[in-house]
Protein backbone atom coordinates (compact mmCIF):
# COMPACT_ATOMS: atom_id res chain seq x y z
CA UNK A 1 0.00 0.00 0.00
CA UNK A 2 1.04 3.59 -1.01
CA UNK A 3 1.72 5.45 2.13
CA UNK A 4 -0.41 9.21 2.14
CA UNK A 5 1.50 12.15 0.73
CA UNK A 6 3.41 14.28 3.34
CA UNK A 7 0.48 16.89 3.37
CA UNK A 8 -2.17 14.57 4.75
CA UNK A 9 -3.24 14.62 8.04
CA UNK A 10 -3.71 10.93 9.14
CA UNK A 11 -6.78 10.31 11.63
CA UNK A 12 -5.64 6.77 11.74
CA UNK A 13 -2.40 5.66 13.58
CA UNK A 14 -3.11 3.57 17.14
CA UNK A 15 -0.07 5.06 18.32
CA UNK A 16 0.81 7.44 20.76
CA UNK A 17 2.39 10.92 19.57
CA UNK A 18 5.14 10.64 22.29
CA UNK A 19 8.77 9.51 22.80
CA UNK A 20 8.95 6.57 24.71
CA UNK A 21 9.94 7.87 28.81
CA UNK A 22 13.63 8.72 29.22
CA UNK A 23 14.10 6.11 32.18
CA UNK A 24 12.56 2.94 29.89
CA UNK A 25 15.03 3.69 26.89
CA UNK A 26 17.63 4.03 29.56
CA UNK A 27 17.11 0.79 30.97
CA UNK A 28 17.30 -0.60 27.72
CA UNK A 29 20.82 0.67 27.20
CA UNK A 30 22.09 -0.14 30.14
CA UNK A 31 20.67 -3.69 29.93
CA UNK A 32 22.53 -3.86 27.02
CA UNK A 33 26.03 -2.14 28.01
CA UNK A 34 25.69 -5.20 30.65
CA UNK A 35 25.66 -7.88 28.40
CA UNK A 36 21.87 -8.80 29.02
CA UNK A 37 21.96 -10.13 25.25
CA UNK A 38 22.01 -13.90 25.40
CA UNK A 39 19.24 -16.45 26.69
CA UNK A 40 16.95 -16.22 29.20
CA UNK A 41 13.97 -17.49 31.62
CA UNK A 42 11.17 -18.24 28.50
CA UNK A 43 8.46 -16.68 30.48
CA UNK A 44 10.25 -13.55 31.09
CA UNK A 45 12.38 -12.77 33.87
CA UNK A 46 10.53 -13.47 37.36
CA UNK A 47 10.95 -10.15 38.48
CA UNK A 48 9.25 -8.42 35.70
CA UNK A 49 6.50 -11.22 35.79
CA UNK A 50 6.04 -9.69 39.28
CA UNK A 51 5.91 -6.73 38.15
CA UNK A 52 3.31 -7.23 35.89
CA UNK A 53 1.35 -9.16 38.67
CA UNK A 54 1.64 -6.44 41.35
CA UNK A 55 0.48 -3.80 38.30
CA UNK A 56 -2.40 -6.10 37.84
CA UNK A 57 -3.48 -5.60 41.16
CA UNK A 58 -4.08 -2.03 40.65
CA UNK A 59 -7.56 -3.24 38.47
CA UNK A 60 -8.20 -6.04 41.43
CA UNK A 61 -6.56 -8.80 39.05
CA UNK A 62 -4.98 -11.52 41.82
CA UNK A 63 -2.10 -13.34 39.99
CA UNK A 64 0.68 -14.60 40.99
CA UNK A 65 4.00 -14.21 38.95
CA UNK A 66 4.45 -17.63 38.17
CA UNK A 67 1.50 -17.58 35.80
CA UNK A 68 2.67 -14.35 33.65
CA UNK A 69 3.93 -14.69 30.45
CA UNK A 70 5.57 -11.91 29.10
CA UNK A 71 5.56 -11.53 25.31
CA UNK A 72 6.61 -10.26 21.95
CA UNK A 73 3.43 -7.72 21.85
CA UNK A 74 -0.43 -8.19 22.85
CA UNK A 75 -0.87 -9.45 19.56
CA UNK A 76 1.02 -11.86 20.10
CA UNK A 77 -0.60 -13.02 23.18
CA UNK A 78 -3.56 -12.44 22.18
CA UNK A 79 -2.48 -15.42 19.50
CA UNK A 80 -1.18 -17.57 22.38
CA UNK A 81 -4.72 -17.48 24.49
CA UNK A 82 -6.36 -18.61 21.44
CA UNK A 83 -4.17 -21.30 20.88
CA UNK A 84 -4.21 -22.59 24.29
CA UNK A 85 -8.00 -22.87 24.29
CA UNK A 86 -9.31 -22.89 20.71
CA UNK A 87 -10.22 -26.02 18.37
CA UNK A 88 -10.70 -26.08 14.76
CA UNK A 89 -14.57 -25.42 14.29
CA UNK A 90 -14.76 -23.66 17.52
CA UNK A 91 -17.08 -20.30 17.67
CA UNK A 92 -15.24 -17.07 19.35
CA UNK A 93 -18.00 -14.41 20.14
CA UNK A 94 -16.77 -10.90 19.11
CA UNK A 95 -18.09 -7.75 19.48
CA UNK A 96 -19.33 -6.37 16.24
CA UNK A 97 -17.26 -3.89 14.99
CA UNK A 98 -14.11 -5.65 16.32
CA UNK A 99 -10.23 -4.91 15.54
CA UNK A 100 -10.13 -6.76 12.54
CA UNK A 101 -7.04 -9.18 14.25
CA UNK A 102 -9.38 -11.19 16.16
CA UNK A 103 -11.00 -12.35 13.15
CA UNK A 104 -8.05 -13.29 11.13
CA UNK A 105 -6.31 -15.01 14.15
CA UNK A 106 -9.28 -16.46 15.16
CA UNK A 107 -9.60 -18.27 11.54
CA UNK A 108 -5.94 -18.91 11.10
CA UNK A 109 -6.36 -21.74 14.17
CA UNK A 110 -9.41 -23.23 12.41
CA UNK A 111 -12.01 -21.27 14.63
CA UNK A 112 -15.09 -19.71 13.31
CA UNK A 113 -15.75 -16.17 14.28
CA UNK A 114 -19.11 -14.51 15.23
CA UNK A 115 -19.86 -11.24 14.89
CA UNK A 116 -22.44 -10.34 17.34
CA UNK A 117 -23.74 -6.26 16.74
CA UNK A 118 -23.31 -3.66 19.19
CA UNK A 119 -25.49 -1.21 20.63
CA UNK A 120 -26.34 1.75 19.23
CA UNK A 121 -25.22 4.92 19.42
CA UNK A 122 -22.83 4.09 22.19
CA UNK A 123 -21.60 0.79 21.43
CA UNK A 124 -21.80 -1.54 24.68
CA UNK A 125 -22.72 -5.17 24.37
CA UNK A 126 -25.83 -6.09 23.40
CA UNK A 127 -26.21 -9.08 26.14
CA UNK A 128 -29.63 -10.42 24.46
CA UNK A 129 -27.67 -10.87 21.09
CA UNK A 130 -24.89 -12.46 22.92
CA UNK A 131 -26.54 -14.50 24.59
CA UNK A 132 -28.73 -15.76 21.13
CA UNK A 133 -25.39 -16.07 19.60
CA UNK A 134 -24.23 -18.54 21.94
CA UNK A 135 -24.53 -22.53 20.22
CA UNK A 136 -23.01 -25.78 21.43
CA UNK A 137 -19.75 -24.65 19.03
CA UNK A 138 -19.03 -21.40 21.50
CA UNK A 139 -15.01 -21.80 22.96
CA UNK A 140 -14.89 -18.45 24.12
CA UNK A 141 -15.75 -14.46 23.74
CA UNK A 142 -13.26 -11.75 23.28
CA UNK A 143 -13.41 -8.55 24.91
CA UNK A 144 -11.73 -5.51 24.89
CA UNK A 145 -12.70 -2.31 27.09
CA UNK A 146 -11.93 -0.05 26.32
CA UNK A 147 -12.36 -0.39 23.00
CA UNK A 148 -10.85 -0.06 19.89
CA UNK A 149 -12.59 0.82 17.51
CA UNK A 150 -15.71 2.37 19.17
CA UNK A 151 -14.07 3.89 22.48
CA UNK A 152 -16.37 2.43 24.52
CA UNK A 153 -16.00 1.36 28.21
CA UNK A 154 -18.07 -1.46 29.04
CA UNK A 155 -19.81 -0.85 32.80
CA UNK A 156 -19.32 -3.32 35.84
CA UNK A 157 -22.98 -4.68 35.25
CA UNK A 158 -22.50 -5.42 31.16
CA UNK A 159 -18.89 -7.26 32.26
CA UNK A 160 -21.11 -9.31 35.38
CA UNK A 161 -23.71 -10.22 32.55
CA UNK A 162 -20.72 -11.51 30.24
CA UNK A 163 -19.03 -13.66 32.94
CA UNK A 164 -22.27 -14.87 33.94
CA UNK A 165 -23.15 -16.24 30.64
CA UNK A 166 -20.25 -17.39 30.10
CA UNK A 167 -20.21 -19.63 33.14
CA UNK A 168 -23.67 -21.01 32.06
CA UNK A 169 -22.70 -21.65 28.62
CA UNK A 170 -19.21 -22.98 29.70
CA UNK A 171 -16.32 -21.07 27.55
CA UNK A 172 -13.30 -18.97 27.86
CA UNK A 173 -13.13 -15.19 27.98
CA UNK A 174 -10.13 -13.52 26.96
CA UNK A 175 -9.71 -10.05 28.07
CA UNK A 176 -7.88 -7.27 26.21
CA UNK A 177 -6.83 -4.94 28.27
CA UNK A 178 -4.61 -3.36 26.32
CA UNK A 179 -6.39 0.68 26.53
CA UNK A 180 -6.66 -0.11 30.70
CA UNK A 181 -4.41 3.08 31.64
CA UNK A 182 -6.99 5.47 29.11
CA UNK A 183 -10.12 6.15 30.26
CA UNK A 184 -12.29 8.56 30.27
CA UNK A 185 -15.71 8.11 31.77
CA UNK A 186 -17.43 7.54 34.85
CA UNK A 187 -16.22 3.96 35.37
CA UNK A 188 -13.07 2.14 35.21
CA UNK A 189 -12.05 -0.83 33.36
CA UNK A 190 -13.50 -3.95 35.06
CA UNK A 191 -11.74 -7.13 34.67
CA UNK A 192 -13.78 -10.42 34.03
CA UNK A 193 -12.24 -11.81 37.70
CA UNK A 194 -13.90 -10.13 39.77
CA UNK A 195 -16.86 -12.11 39.58
CA UNK A 196 -17.97 -15.36 40.74
CA UNK A 197 -16.59 -17.98 37.69
CA UNK A 198 -14.83 -15.32 36.39
CA UNK A 199 -11.41 -16.20 37.51
CA UNK A 200 -10.98 -19.86 36.08
CA UNK A 201 -12.06 -18.80 32.77
CA UNK A 202 -10.08 -15.93 31.63
CA UNK A 203 -7.01 -15.14 30.33
CA UNK A 204 -5.56 -11.39 31.01
CA UNK A 205 -4.05 -9.81 28.16
CA UNK A 206 -2.39 -6.45 27.95
CA UNK A 207 1.00 -4.81 27.30
CA UNK A 208 2.82 -1.63 27.36
CA UNK A 209 2.07 -0.30 23.70
CA UNK A 210 -0.30 2.19 24.23
CA UNK A 211 -0.52 3.34 27.81
CA UNK A 212 3.32 3.69 27.82
CA UNK A 213 4.14 4.72 24.36
CA UNK A 214 5.98 1.84 23.65
CA UNK A 215 4.44 0.05 20.21
CA UNK A 216 8.15 -1.00 18.75
CA UNK A 217 9.07 -2.17 21.57
CA UNK A 218 6.28 -5.52 21.08
CA UNK A 219 6.32 -6.17 24.63
CA UNK A 220 3.17 -7.58 26.18
CA UNK A 221 1.35 -10.15 28.46
CA UNK A 222 -0.91 -12.78 29.20
CA UNK A 223 -1.99 -14.28 32.54
CA UNK A 224 -4.58 -16.51 33.50
CA UNK A 225 -5.34 -19.95 35.29
CA UNK A 226 -2.20 -22.55 35.89
CA UNK A 227 -3.32 -24.68 33.52
CA UNK A 228 -4.29 -22.85 31.05
CA UNK A 229 -0.99 -20.69 31.54
CA UNK A 230 1.62 -23.60 31.04
CA UNK A 231 -0.65 -24.31 27.20
CA UNK A 232 0.52 -20.30 26.87
CA UNK A 233 4.15 -20.89 28.03
CA UNK A 234 4.59 -23.94 25.38
CA UNK A 235 3.57 -21.60 23.17
CA UNK A 236 6.07 -19.22 23.67
CA UNK A 237 8.64 -21.71 24.15
CA UNK A 238 8.29 -23.01 20.83
CA UNK A 239 8.16 -19.91 18.76
CA UNK A 240 9.49 -16.85 20.07
CA UNK A 241 11.69 -18.77 23.25
CA UNK A 242 10.98 -15.25 24.83
CA UNK A 243 11.23 -11.46 24.19
CA UNK A 244 14.39 -9.58 23.49
CA UNK A 245 16.47 -10.26 27.15
CA UNK A 246 17.67 -6.63 27.38
CA UNK A 247 14.03 -5.30 27.19
CA UNK A 248 12.74 -7.08 30.05
CA UNK A 249 14.82 -4.15 32.62
CA UNK A 250 13.13 -1.52 30.53
CA UNK A 251 9.82 -2.39 30.84
CA UNK A 252 10.04 -3.63 34.75
CA UNK A 253 10.95 0.26 34.39
CA UNK A 254 8.04 1.53 32.90
CA UNK A 255 5.61 -0.11 35.44
CA UNK A 256 7.40 1.70 38.03
CA UNK A 257 6.13 5.41 36.03
CA UNK A 258 3.80 7.70 37.24
CA UNK A 259 4.16 11.03 36.44
CA UNK A 260 4.84 10.10 32.52
CA UNK A 261 2.41 7.97 32.37
CA UNK A 262 -0.44 10.49 33.85
CA UNK A 263 1.13 13.27 31.96
CA UNK A 264 0.33 11.44 28.36
CA UNK A 265 -2.79 10.25 29.40
CA UNK A 266 -4.27 13.46 30.60
CA UNK A 267 -3.12 14.95 27.36
CA UNK A 268 -5.33 12.24 25.09
CA UNK A 269 -8.15 13.29 27.42
CA UNK A 270 -7.78 17.00 27.03
CA UNK A 271 -7.85 16.29 23.28
CA UNK A 272 -11.21 13.81 23.46
CA UNK A 273 -13.00 16.70 24.68
CA UNK A 274 -11.70 18.60 21.80
CA UNK A 275 -11.74 16.13 19.25
CA UNK A 276 -15.66 14.89 20.04
CA UNK A 277 -17.06 18.03 20.10
CA UNK A 278 -15.58 19.41 16.55
CA UNK A 279 -16.63 15.52 15.09
CA UNK A 280 -19.50 15.56 16.48
CA UNK A 281 -20.32 19.08 14.73
CA UNK A 282 -19.57 18.36 11.46
CA UNK A 283 -22.21 18.41 8.64
CA UNK A 284 -23.79 14.61 8.55
CA UNK A 285 -21.54 12.97 11.16
CA UNK A 286 -22.33 12.26 14.47
CA UNK A 287 -20.46 10.54 16.77
CA UNK A 288 -21.40 9.22 20.93
CA UNK A 289 -18.17 10.79 23.16
CA UNK A 290 -15.41 8.47 23.58
CA UNK A 291 -15.29 6.52 26.94
CA UNK A 292 -11.94 5.46 26.59
CA UNK A 293 -8.88 4.57 24.27
CA UNK A 294 -8.02 7.61 21.64
CA UNK A 295 -10.34 6.91 19.15
CA UNK A 296 -13.93 8.18 17.44
CA UNK A 297 -16.30 5.76 16.00
CA UNK A 298 -18.68 8.38 14.23
CA UNK A 299 -21.06 7.84 11.81
CA UNK A 300 -21.05 9.17 8.29
CA UNK A 301 -24.64 8.01 7.21
CA UNK A 302 -25.92 11.65 7.54
CA UNK A 303 -23.36 12.76 4.69
CA UNK A 304 -25.14 10.75 1.88
CA UNK A 305 -22.02 8.85 1.28
CA UNK A 306 -20.67 5.50 2.36
CA UNK A 307 -18.11 5.02 4.75
CA UNK A 308 -15.89 3.76 1.92
CA UNK A 309 -17.03 6.56 -0.70
CA UNK A 310 -16.39 9.48 2.56
CA UNK A 311 -12.78 8.03 3.32
CA UNK A 312 -11.78 7.58 -0.67
CA UNK A 313 -13.01 11.86 -0.58
CA UNK A 314 -11.54 12.90 2.59
CA UNK A 315 -8.20 11.90 1.42
CA UNK A 316 -8.49 12.87 -2.26
CA UNK A 317 -10.29 16.46 -1.62
CA UNK A 318 -9.60 17.46 2.19
CA UNK A 319 -6.39 15.48 2.45
CA UNK A 320 -7.63 13.73 5.14
CA UNK A 321 -7.25 9.94 6.21
CA UNK A 322 -10.10 7.98 8.05
CA UNK A 323 -10.39 4.25 8.29
CA UNK A 324 -13.77 3.24 7.09
CA UNK A 325 -15.79 0.95 9.53
CA UNK A 326 -16.35 -1.31 6.46
CA UNK A 327 -12.97 -2.84 6.93
CA UNK A 328 -14.66 -4.54 10.04
CA UNK A 329 -17.65 -6.75 10.00
CA UNK A 330 -20.61 -4.23 11.44
CA UNK A 331 -18.98 -1.07 10.74
CA UNK A 332 -20.88 -0.17 7.68
CA UNK A 333 -21.56 3.51 7.48
CA UNK A 334 -18.76 4.32 10.28
CA UNK A 335 -15.66 5.93 10.44
CA UNK A 336 -12.77 5.59 12.70
CA UNK A 337 -10.49 8.89 13.84
CA UNK A 338 -7.68 8.41 15.74
CA UNK A 339 -6.96 11.68 18.11
CA UNK A 340 -3.30 10.17 19.13
CA UNK A 341 -1.98 12.67 17.43
CA UNK A 342 -0.72 16.74 17.93
CA UNK A 343 -3.45 19.14 18.66
CA UNK A 344 -2.06 21.03 15.80
CA UNK A 345 -3.00 18.19 13.62
CA UNK A 346 -6.49 18.09 14.96
CA UNK A 347 -7.33 21.35 14.83
CA UNK A 348 -6.14 21.50 10.96
CA UNK A 349 -7.73 18.29 10.24
CA UNK A 350 -10.82 19.19 11.65
CA UNK A 351 -10.49 22.58 9.85
CA UNK A 352 -10.49 20.46 6.62
CA UNK A 353 -12.91 18.58 7.12
CA UNK A 354 -15.50 20.67 8.06
CA UNK A 355 -14.60 23.07 4.63
CA UNK A 356 -14.70 19.97 2.57
CA UNK A 357 -18.21 18.62 4.03
CA UNK A 358 -19.55 22.79 3.86
CA UNK A 359 -19.17 22.44 0.08
CA UNK A 360 -20.44 19.01 -0.89
CA UNK A 361 -23.74 18.93 1.70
Amino acid sequence: MTPPSPDVIRFTVGQPDFDTPEPVVDAAIHALKRGETTYTRSQGSETLCQAVSQHLSKFDINVDGKDVVISPGCKQALLYSMMAVIEPGDEVLLLAPAWPSYDGMIKLLGGVPIHVPVQRPDYHPDIEALRNAVTPKTKAIIINSPNNPTGAVYTSEEIKQIVDLAVDSDFWILDDMIYSTLVWGDHRYTSPTLFEGGTERTLTIGGWSKGWAMTGWRLGWITGPSEAMEAVKTCQASSATHVATFLMPAAEVALTLEEEISAMADSFAKRRLFFHKEVDSLPGVAAPIPEGAFYILADVSGTGMSDIEFARRALEEAKVQVIPGSLMIGGENLIRLSYATSLDDLEEGIHRLRIWLNGII
